[in-house]
């Protein structure tokens, strides 16, 4: 029998997680990549990036870290080494066509009003139809020839963090054009090389807008070329519960927030009466777990003494994913006058600078606007289909979260702490990877979490599993209502950013819901003790 054919878009961690275990399962994927390599967003960054989380959280489960990574926190070289061996350790290459870029996929084979009466997804309950196929154009980015492929399926590895930039929206001769200074976005900045990037700020009044990862280690790099003399404005919105490390006062963050012991604490999707009820009995321990981090993040940061006291809790920052790690001596910086922080809800430009709301007429002055203010990953999504009623299912509508079948809710609208007006919102189904309206694809890598390689992982496994028929979705209304019962776990722990995909405190439960499908074991510790308080890691889920 012929094998079924894969269309796999992106080579970052996802494409060849997501190649890697379509192969496993014996079909014939092939990858696209934009880019000449793979590595995905860690192939350009800043020169002071580091891995977010701890290195044994951030590791693919059956290809532990070489023995000559120490660190914590690996370098960006040392991520983009790991990954791109992991590539070659598993012969994925040979399967991935670079500089290959996707202008568009297409589904034929049944009409919208057809597919719009199914009940069952892709009419059959399976992952494959017998007259449907996805037709992908292919723009070859060297000789700029197109070439067209049919393919069973589709996998979308695009990723949130590249390509399409947030750029703020600003009334008419109030946005860059306005300004006679230079503004870029942080993507540009990144795709310097190192020296350049000193070059292109120093001497110069740089204002970067945002306040989480990227516009952090901005304003670092910027205050370590021209120190006080031209200090680095950073510009944002609101305050974070920005982490010093992964140990408040001493106890890893993990033992708090990474454990079945802690999700208990938590109302959960689809569960019962008896978890529901221990949720709300262990309510004041999760308010005291939040104060515990809280304390020493205000301690450690000096937060009250900058006025950067964040007003929502912990718990509502992790549950949304919008914790980063603060880069060392950044708050040293702000005191010696390096950097300098400015709230504003709102701003525009003038010829002078930035003119901020609320304040004196006088501008702030500045030569140069580096706007880390994330990524338009909905855009990207969207535009990749050129069925104008699949966009529709994507975009979804604007009270609904996006979401795939066991999955929790969606935004990939990444602010960086600098939140514009876009208010895209999308709707998916299937275990946070299949749409219940689009047939024979998924989407893998658009979720956050404390280990997003950890995430994928268990995905792409699931994925291959449900390709190789071991197990088939509900019906299209099952989807649906579960889709919603993740829209209200997102709104309960998630407030005002429950549009963001974020996994990080439930992601054990989650995990669950994968592993029954694939019929693993969800218990995946020895013993009652440490499978309720030992922390959950990828692993505990090496494949056998």
């Amino acid at each position: 029998m012929e094998k079924k054919q894969i269309a796999i878009i992106g080579a970052g961690i996802s494409g060849l997680l997501a190649c890697k275990y379509t192969l496993s399962k014996g079909f014939n994927p092939i990858v696209f990549e934009t880019q000449s390599s793979t590595g995905g967003v860690w192939t350009k960054t800043l020169s002071t990036t580091k891995l977010q989380t701890p290195r044994s959280s951030y590791q693919f489960s059956d290809f532990p870290w070489p023995s000559s990574v120490t660190r914590e926190f690996p370098t960006h070289d040392q991520v983009l080494d790991y990954v791109r061996s992991y590539a070659y350790h598993f012969d994925l290459v040979k399967h991935i066509k670079f500089n290959a870029k996707v202008v568009g996929i297409e589904f034929r084979g049944f009409s919208d009003e057809e597919m719009k009466s199914w009940k069952l997804w892709n009419g059959n309950g399976m992952p494959f139809g017998s007259h449907g196929k996805w037709k992908v154009l292919v723009k070859d980015l060297k000789n700029y020839s197109t070439q067209l492929y049919t393919v069973d399926f589709v996998i979308l590895c695009l990723g949130r963090f590249s390509d399409v930039p947030n750029i703020p929206e600003f009334p008419p001769n109030q946005g860059p054009e306005a300004f006679s200074g230079k503004v870029i976005h942080s993507m540009d900045y990144a795709a310097m090389d190192y020296q350049s990037a000193a070059n292109f700020v120093k001497g110069k009044r740089v204002t970067v807008v945002g306040f989480q990862k990227s516009a952090m280690d901005i304003a670092m790099e910027c205050s370590a070329v021209n120190g006080v003399t031209k200090p680095c404005t950073v510009l944002y919105k609101t305050e974070h519960w920005n982490l010093p490390d992964y140990l408040p006062w001493g106890i890893p963050l993990a033992y708090l927030y990474l454990n079945r012991f802690s999700e208990l604490l938590l109302h959960k999707p689809g569960e019962g009466i008896l978890l529901s009820l221990l949720a709300t009995m262990l309510l004041p321990l999760r308010s005291i777990f939040s104060k515990f981090v809280e304390s020493y993040i205000k301690r450690k940061h000096r937060l009250a003494r900058y006025g950067m006291v964040p007003k929502h809790s912990f718990v509502h920052e992790i549950s949304s994913c919008l914790t980063a790690t603060v880069p060392e001596k950044f708050y040293d910086k702000v005191e010696e006058g390096s950097i300098i922080l400015k709230k504003s809800q709102s701003f525009s430009f003038c010829e002078e600078g930035i003119l901020i709301r609320r304040e004196a007429a006088a501008p702030l002055e500045t030569d140069l606007v580096i706007l880390a203010t994330g990524f338009r990953g909905d855009k990207k999504l969207k535009d990749i289909f050129v069925s104008k009623t699949f966009q529709n299912y994507i975009a979804g509508s604007p009270k609904q979260t996006f979401q795939l079948y066991r999955s929790e809710a969606f935004h990939s609208i990444i602010s960086y702490g600098f939140l514009t007006n876009y208010n895209i919102n999308f709707i998916f189904g299937f275990r946070e990877i299949i749409h219940p309206q689009i047939p024979q694809l998924a989407v893998i890598g658009y979720s956050e979490g404390l280990s997003n390689l950890f995430t994928s992982e268990m995905r792409c496994r699931w994925l291959a599993e449900f390709l190789a028929g071991t197990f088939k979705p509900p019906a299209i209304k099952e989807m649906e209502k579960d889709m919603e019962n993740w829209n209200e776990y997102m709104k309960r722990y998630s407030g005002k950013y429950c549009r963001r995909s974020c996994l990080s405190i439930l992601h054990i439960w989650y995990s669950d819901q994968l592993c029954k499908d694939m019929g693993m074991n969800p218990k995946r510790k020895k013993g009652i003790f440490a499978e309720l308080f030992e922390p959950y890691g990828p692993m505990d889920y090496v494949p056998s």
